[in-house]
């Protein structure tokens, strides 16, 4: 992920170095993220955990293969709502982060209102969580499906430049 200097931001080079190098690997050890950034260990130190406090960096977390794990179908549904008063898109918001298959949930200005890329096992289990859990979400009026046939990009999951 290319790192931007954000308006208003006292990031330096050596943050956006040291954010991108974890962007590339999280377990880096503080030795190597130093080496790797042209300090030395303890102002390496400093610098990422001042990017924590500051929310630069809002966690670590393994990087699971979806495939490995049975769970190789993605589908994007484009979801219409009947209306989009604030209370609507907050009650959609709130129901539709109890849905574990939704990965990404997007607000979009368009002919739609919100895309959601969803993972399951199968066209059978995206057809019963489109079915019984999508459809029913607050103030759902249509959807309608795009099946993903490739991953040809995927910048959180460096997997997909390798398939």
């Amino acid at each position: 992920m290319p790192i931007e200097q954000p308006i208003g931001s006292d990031l330096d080079q050596f943050d956006r170095r040291i954010l991108a190098a974890l962007a590339e690997d999280g377990r880096m050890s503080i030795t190597d993220l130093a080496r790797r950034v042209g300090l030395s260990n303890t102002p390496c130190q400093l610098r990422l955990k001042r990017l924590l406090a500051e929310g630069y960096i809002e966690g670590f977390r393994a990087v699971l293969n979806p495939v490995k794990m049975g769970l190789d179908h993605v589908a994007f549904a484009e979801v219409k709502l009947t209306n989009t008063h604030e209370d609507a898109l907050r009650a959609f918001n709130e129901a539709v982060k109890k849905i574990p298959e939704v990965e990404e949930c997007h607000m979009i200005a368009g002919r739609f209102d919100y895309l959601l890329k969803i993972r399951t096992r199968d066209i059978r289990r995206y057809r019963h969580v489109l079915g019984e859990r999508i459809s029913e979400l607050p103030f759902v009026a249509s959807t309608s499906t795009n099946v993903t046939m490739e991953t040809v990009v995927d910048t959180w999951n460096a997997r997909s430049r390798n398939t």
